[in-house]
């Protein structure tokens, strides 16, 4: 059975792969689909080779993640507005998700009919999740302005297809969305609010951004001088911030049987994901947390091996767009598989640095994590920060305890203001220390260097990467969970 599920979950990876840069038509995945009901035939009526059956198990996985994707891409045009591209036009709409408020603009997701389109708004007047608006502007199709970033495919998984800059907007109604979603959407603005009332900026930009994923007014530099040294993945709500949340869950019921931990760990995912807005990044993430949650409690890599592949598979299956492209995607399903299976023999190896402050898990998530996803970062980006070890380790021991006082500070401002004063303050200056750390080391000269691999050099890594994880899994030891108390770095 294990076999089967290999072969099926690779042949209908590969369909989608290929059918993401080559279409053909729909009869491309029905000739694949006569090959192997024509195989199947063969094997019954002249042979007994069980090889046959896994043959023809590919042909029709390769169609199915084909036909997957040809229908994902059934509604990628709308008549009216390819008539009207470069012109002005008016029409009504639905803001379907959070606003992402950026220094100079506001990008809303407005909803018309069956397809989305990305619209770049003034600050103000403000238009939140729900609210119905009159548009008038020009439309244009998005256009790819890097040969290393395809940013028209990258919104297209989104089911956005068109662009329009600084329309006119006018309120029409409000509430059309889902009232769950608009009650959240709503906690976290306030929650928000609630911090930047007593903690100055950047510091409850940088909060926003650990606790509930918000890059607001944190600005272009700062964000730039984060991802400069490596550190970008705090405030972006990946994996990470999710694992600790969960994590510490945990251990404050560890007192309680393994089962309940785990099962207390999973509502904490739950609950978390749906309070920062369950959005298509944060529910990836939080299932990628999952899985480093059972490794964690299991320690059994071969079945989170297993589990780790059907996640990535049904997330596949949801939105064949996202393997290719979507990095965030690819780089929680590759930090995974790092952290899996490269943090045991890394914490084994690095026994010599104190447990104290979480030193050697930070240490230990760090490299097995960033040694996995460099090739794909250099292969995408071309970029590697050479201080990104340095400031993970003095920045990451102290993420979770500023995460904490974070939420006490937003939490408490629900019931009023000095209520958060006793939590804010700590807060503060912990905010405080992490953009110090990242403003010293990201005026160091060459913090980070160019430094551009081509695909063929990034696929060759990572067979010497298949080699290594097939030589650690053929160790038949049955690894203890005490190998993976290790924070995720995702």
């Amino acid at each position: 059975m294990h076999k089967i599920f290999t072969v099926f979950l690779v042949g209908f990876i590969f369909g989608t792969f290929i059918r993401s840069f080559l279409n053909f038509g729909p009869a491309f995945a029905g000739f694949f689909a006569l090959v192997g009901v024509a195989l199947i035939i063969t094997h019954f009526l002249y042979g007994k080779e069980k090889i046959i059956i896994f043959i023809s198990l590919i042909f029709f996985s390769v169609s199915l993640g084909i036909f997957r994707y040809d229908i994902s891409a059934n509604n990628e045009e709308s008549i009216f507005f390819e008539e009207n591209i470069g012109k002005t036009v008016s029409f009504k709409g639905v803001v379907v998700d959070e606003p992402d408020q950026r220094e100079d603009y506001t990008r809303l997701v407005v909803k018309v009919g069956d397809i989305n389109i990305l619209v770049y708004h003034e600050h103000y007047p403000e238009f939140n999740y729900g609210d119905e608006a009159e548009i008038k502007g020009k439309v244009k199709r998005p256009d790819n302005f890097s040969d290393d970033f395809n940013w028209p495919l990258y919104l297209a998984k989104d089911n956005i297809f068109y662009e329009i800059f600084y329309p006119k907007m006018e309120l029409v109604s409000t509430g059309n969305g889902f009232w769950l979603k608009d009650g959240l959407f709503a906690v976290k603005k306030r929650f928000l609010q609630n911090v930047s009332q007593i903690i100055p900026s950047p510091h409850s930009a940088l909060l926003g951004g650990l606790v509930v994923g918000s890059k607001e007014a944190m600005g272009k530099e700062l964000l730039d001088d984060f991802r400069k040294v490596g550190i970008i993945h705090i405030v972006v709500l990946s994996g990470y911030n999710v694992t600790i949340v969960v994590l510490a869950m945990m251990r404050i019921f560890s007192f309680l049987p393994q089962v309940f931990g785990i099962a207390l760990g999973s509502v904490g995912i739950i609950l978390f994901a749906l309070l920062t807005g369950a959005s298509a990044t944060i529910v990836r993430a939080s299932i990628m947390a999952f899985i480093v949650v059972l490794a964690k409690a299991t320690g059994r890599i071969h079945s989170i091996t297993i589990a780790l592949f059907v996640a990535g598979f049904l997330m596949v299956f949801h939105n064949p767009k996202i393997l290719v492209f979507d990095p965030s995607f690819q780089l929680s399903f590759l930090a995974t598989v790092g952290l899996i299976y490269f943090s045991p023999p890394f914490e084994r190896k690095l026994k010599f640095i104190p447990e104290g402050w979480n030193l050697r898990e930070v240490t230990t998530a760090t490299l097995s994590t960033q040694v996995f996803v460099l090739p794909f970062l250099l292969y995408k980006m071309g970029e590697i920060s050479i201080v990104s070890l340095p400031v993970n380790l003095l920045i990451l021991i102290f993420v979770p305890v500023t995460m904490l006082f974070g939420f006490l500070t937003g939490l408490l401002g629900f019931f009023g203001t000095i209520f958060s004063v006793p939590f804010a303050w700590p807060a503060y200056f912990l905010l405080a220390y992490d953009l110090k750390v990242v403003d010293i080391f990201s005026s160091i000269p060459f913090a980070s260097v160019n430094l551009k691999v081509p695909l063929w050099i990034m696929s060759l890594i990572y067979v010497i990467y298949a080699v290594i994880i097939l030589k650690l899994n053929s160790d038949k030891r049955v690894l203890k969970a005490s190998d993976f108390d290790i924070i995720d770095d995702i």
